[in-house]
């Protein structure tokens, strides 16, 4: 037998040995014997590199050491999911499918798993990279560190797609979490607060040899491509676990919303028996086909639900109430809190939201207050124990003034929150813009993080993000903590930004109320900043999906002769103000004022390429039909109901040919 013939059989060996131990909890051999394979393996290669393979089993044990993680975009977004916290949300929720698909739903209930989410890209059959959620548009590249889990296959069983994404979690199993204290303890080191954020921390960890030393666990959830040729999301977990996938059993498919709140309760009085933490269940649609119906608002799939487990709740003193300035000006009161465990982590602050909540509950310093986490995420004070309060006790008296800047706050009408007008000389304010300029979401500028930012304006370097298309290297060194290569890289990272495209640049800018999905519609319809510049509030409420509020936000932000100064500053350096000549000549206002739904199987495009067509010719898509349909375009296998319906309303029906001659 030849040596590659030698290396290739112990290869495969010794994958299968790891997918019987890990995935099928049925090892064949002892670990003694695994690892003498390993080490026969290793011997090999390190002996004929010629025949390096980067999915090796070798690979598992790490070594690759990872200064910086690279920034990758996602080939299928990771949208987050609507929470659900009580029976009465999923019915609704339900009422909201049925209106829009027909025939009968499934659903498939999954564990909320409480961990890392990851994406994993493979290519026939082997595993090329490993992207973090990240803002679910891009992620870090943490392929090195991912390779060192055992339950993440470097090479698929047969019959996969030639190239799609697992989506799963990284968890670390309450066990290993427990054992990992002890070791830390008995060295005199401080424990781990909780599985969660470890498993987090672990992906980031620079070596990924002390990657390889933690009992992580990837528990595989769902599959993305764009030639599947599965039917459900229930096969779709059958298939990644036959390609060699750990899909935890406990997955069910259920026939309606009744059968979902049965496995909803099993799970909440028996979740304490797994052995990994879960926060809630996922409920999906099942058939892939109707949840492609469904679609997706600007956040979240219209097909999943989480249904959060109840929050755990604590009580605590209440020390101080403090006021925080953000970056538009809103004032948040903040409870600092006598440090308590909550849901695995010391909870010291808590958000009051407005002076309208501190007054209804009528919260107080020195007070015994219950906290809970919302959402398990950011904690909030629910109420308060007022058989403990003080005798001298006094009702809290909301601030008048800035607390950065002393500027007597506004409150303005319909608004919960008080606000300071302080605008151009109120240091939180300043700082928070343009720390929401540079971020991931926005301009997303390398090297250049919010610490630096406050220290940037700290030194008078900048005053406003315009500035930062004027900061040198040398300029830059002797901030604290800031060497050349990081100088260089962080005026690189600000250089780079000059391409970003005019929809992010418009978020970027940091108008009140102009979210990204917001952004995308003011870009689309007015093509550059000086059109949107010169719009009236009359005007912008004609744009699709934008009101009062926001129109008259948008003038107020243009009418500052500092703002217009500062737009114009960021013209001359090059950032991108207006959509690309590339973009504006694959865009015409062909289907302006019509709406459009979509709904079947298409042969000629894909039902994302026709939404896509649609918004590239002005018109709106929406996801029912309703009298303000102009047309619908019909594919293979459309629901009765929805023709019928359309059919009634008087609404023309299109085939995919006759839309796409509408086009032309």
């Amino acid at each position: 037998m030849d040596i590659k013939s030698k290396i290739e059989i112990l290869r495969d060996e010794l994958r299968q040995h790891n997918y019987n131990y890990y995935i099928l909890d049925n090892p064949t051999i002892s670990d003694y014997e695994f690892d003498i394979k390993l080490k026969e393996l290793q011997a090999l290669e390190e002996k004929y590199p010629e025949f390096f393979d980067a999915n090796s089993p070798t690979q598992r044990v790490g070594g690759t050491i990872t200064k910086n993680f690279n920034a990758v975009v996602h080939d299928f977004r990771m949208y987050s999911l609507d929470n659900s916290y009580s029976k009465e949300d999923l019915l609704d929720w339900e009422i909201r499918i049925k209106k829009m698909v027909d025939g009968e739903v499934q659903y498939t209930c999954e564990l909320k798993y409480d961990g890392a989410s990851m994406n994993l890209t493979y290519e026939n059959g082997k595993l090329v990279r490993a992207v973090t959620r990240g803002d679910g548009v891009r992620g870090d590249e943490v392929t090195a560190n991912v390779k060192t889990i055992n339950t993440v296959p470097l090479q698929l069983n047969s019959d996969y797609p030639d190239r799609f994404d697992i989506r799963g979690e990284i968890i670390l199993p309450i066990e290993g979490f427990l054992k990992m204290n002890e070791e830390r303890i008995e060295n005199d080191e401080e424990p781990y607060r909780n599985p969660r954020n470890t498993a987090s921390g672990s992906l980031k960890l620079q070596d990924s040899a002390e990657v390889a030393k933690r009992p992580l666990e990837f528990l595989m959830y769902s599959i993305k491509s764009n030639n599947l040729s599965i039917q459900s999301q229930f096969e779709g977990l059958d298939k990644a676990r036959s390609w060699g996938f750990k899909v935890p059993q406990e997955a069910k498919l259920v026939n309606s919303i009744d059968e979902v709140i049965d496995y909803i309760n099993y799970w909440d009085e028996h979740r304490f028996d797994l052995p990994y933490e879960i926060d809630g269940v996922v409920i999906k649609v099942n058939s892939l086909y109707q949840q492609d119906e469904l679609g997706f608002t600007a956040k979240a799939p219209r097909w999943a639900m989480a249904y959060k487990f109840k929050a755990e709740r604590v009580s605590t003193k209440l020390n101080e109430i403090t006021y925080q300035v953000g970056r538009t000006g809103a004032i948040t009161p903040v409870a600092n809190l006598e440090p308590v465990q909550l849901a695995g982590t010391i909870v010291k602050r808590a958000s009051l939201h407005n002076a309208d909540q501190i007054e209804k509950l009528d919260i107080r310093e020195g007070d015994e207050v219950y906290v809970e986490k919302g959402g398990e995420i950011i904690p909030k004070i629910i109420a308060v124990d007022l058989s403990k309060r003080p005798s001298d006790s006094k009702p809290t008296k909301y601030i008048t003034n800035c607390p950065e800047c002393d500027t007597e706050l506004v409150r303005l009408e319909g608004e919960a929150k008080h606000y300071c007008p302080n605008y151009n000389g109120c240091p939180p304010q300043v700082i928070g813009r343009i720390q929401h300029y540079i971020s991931r979401k926005a301009m997303d500028i390398e090297g250049l993080g919010g610490e630096t930012v406050a220290l940037l304006v700290h030194e008078g370097l900048i005053s406003n993000y315009s500035d930062l298309y004027e900061l040198t290297v040398e300029q830059v060194i002797p901030l604290e903590r800031m060497a050349e290569k990081s100088a260089e890289n962080l005026v690189q990272g600000i250089m780079a930004s000059k391409q970003i495209p005019f929809e992010r640049v418009l978020f970027a800018l940091g108008i009140r109320y102009v979210g990204e999905t917001v952004a995308k519609k003011l870009a689309k319809h007015y093509k550059s900043i000086d059109a949107l510049m010169f719009a009236s509030t009359l005007d912008l409420v004609t744009v699709d999906e934008i009101g009062e509020r926001i129109a008259e936000s948008v003038v107020d932000f243009f009418s500052s002769e500092e703002n217009r100064t500062i737009i114009e500053r960021l013209k001359s350096f090059g950032v991108q103000l207006e959509i690309s000549a590339e973009k504006l000549a694959n865009q015409t206002d062909k289907l302006k004022g019509q709406t459009f739904v979509v709904s079947g199987v298409f042969e000629t495009v894909s039902r994302t390429e026709l939404k896509k067509l649609i918004e590239d010719n002005g018109g709106k898509v929406s996801s029912s039909i309703s009298s303000k349909t102009s047309y619908v375009v019909a594919g293979d296998k459309m629901g009765p109901s929805k023709r019928t319906k359309a059919e009634n309303l008087n609404i023309s029906i299109l085939t995919e040919q006759e839309f796409l001659e509408l086009l032309r």
